[in-house]
């Protein structure tokens, strides 16, 4: 198993997207790229500790690749707005790929790249952060699966 983290505004919504992938093992919501060495929720919302809202992702690289679920990053937000998507706004919710590795660094970059010289954002800036992997603290167990425990509709526009 491999693994793999995003930042793409709520993570009930991204947690979703990639739940729905064939070779995806688990998503899991949680927090990363802050200040503090632990964190919760209440303190993440305030955007006080610097921390994102981020899925971790578990996937088998034999059936899934990371371009693949690269392509559902780009796919399920819009990388052009800073620091918010939709109605949620602050650095918490920031686009963000945190590499596990030199080869996710260079597969990030490269289709971050593509995406720009797609046009199809136009002349708007890509502004997703490509950074090194931090801690990753997993969210309260509420958050885990959150659409699906309270039947709800997933919270993210398809771009």
């Amino acid at each position: 198993m491999a693994l793999a983290t995003f930042g793409a505004g709520c993570f009930w919504g991204v947690e979703y997207f990639f739940r729905e992938i064939n070779g995806v093992n688990n998503a899991t919501c949680g927090y990363m790229g802050g200040k503090d060495s632990s964190t919760t929720y209440k303190e993440v919302k305030t955007g006080a500790t610097g921390h994102a809202e981020v899925v971790q992702v578990e996937f088998d690289p034999e059936v899934v690749s990371y371009n693949e679920l690269l392509d559902v990053f780009w796919k399920n937000h819009n990388p052009t707005m800073l620091n918010m998507q939709g109605g949620d706004i602050g650095t918490q919710y920031r686009s963000t790929i945190f590499f596990h590795d030199k080869e996710q660094k260079g597969q990030a970059e490269t289709s971050k790249l593509a995406l720009a010289r797609s046009g199809k954002w136009g002349q708007r800036h890509i502004v997703t952060e490509i950074v090194p992997l931090q801690t990753f603290h997993v969210a309260e167990e509420y958050h885990q699966n959150y659409l699906e425990k309270n039947n709800l509709p997933t919270c993210h526009l398809v771009y």
